[in-house]
């Protein structure tokens, strides 16, 4: 009976050994971890701190000195927006949007964006307004349109001109007519307007045009990226 029981409480105590050994391992890594000492930043870090305090503080600027503190770290609080800042407003395009800028070309004509960014859509850039054109119009390219004048009637009308001929050679790209290597874009547009091509203003499709200022008459055309990007 004796033996019995030495036998078992050996191999108890075997038993309990991993524990006890698996304890003070965990022991000892959180006593190493609670004296680790405070990290310190590496040689890279350290690098751009240096490029910070050397380039960015500026002695014409006294206010370049609250963007960084003495070791190089950047000032969070200097980057916070002010107390009691308003959010920037998202602008948001809708339907009223939409008619105020036809209302525009119709007053102003193509072109003529800052004009009808001033009076009627300050939230929106003349760039922003050029954009919105090319899908409002359905022509990448608006420089034949330099001028033009037309309601939404007009405008629907040469939307669906312009989209005709995009599908015809396949060059309907992101909701308006691009230009296409073959050259068969440009072909039926001189057959669809004759008296445009090759003039920066004139009638389109029957509707008068009207004069302007140069400056504001020269439209650039952007970026496919551009195009498809913006949502009319």
């Amino acid at each position: 009976m004796t033996t019995s029981v030495q036998e078992d409480s050996s191999t108890m105590d075997q038993a309990l050994q991993p524990q006890e050994q698996q304890q003070q391992e965990t022991e000892l890594t959180e006593t190493a971890t609670a004296n680790k000492p405070e990290r310190v930043f590496d040689a890279r870090q350290q690098r751009i701190n240096e490029i910070r305090l050397k380039f960015c503080v500026r002695d014409e600027f006294p206010i370049t000195k609250n963007m960084i503190h003495p070791d190089g770290t950047l000032n969070q609080d200097y980057f916070r927006p002010p107390k009691g800042a308003k959010a920037e407003v998202a602008r948001k395009w809708t339907e009223k949007e939409r008619e105020l800028l036809i209302k525009g070309i119709e007053k102003y004509g193509i072109g003529h964006f800052r004009e009808i960014s001033e009076e009627l859509l300050p939230a929106w850039s003349g760039n922003d307004l050029r954009v919105k054109s090319i899908r409002l119009m359905g022509r990448q390219n608006l420089q034949l349109y330099k001028d033009w004048k037309g309601n939404e009637q007009d405008i629907a009308r040469e939307f669906e001109l312009n989209k005709a001929i995009g599908l015809k050679y396949g060059a309907w790209k992101g909701g308006c007519l691009v230009a296409d290597d073959e050259g068969l874009v440009a072909k039926a547009i001189e057959e669809q307007w004759p008296n445009t091509v090759g003039k920066s203003s004139g009638v389109v499709a029957g509707t008068a045009s009207a004069g302007g200022s140069e400056e504001n008459s020269v439209v650039s055309t952007p970026n496919d990226e551009d195009i498809e990007m913006e949502v009319l």
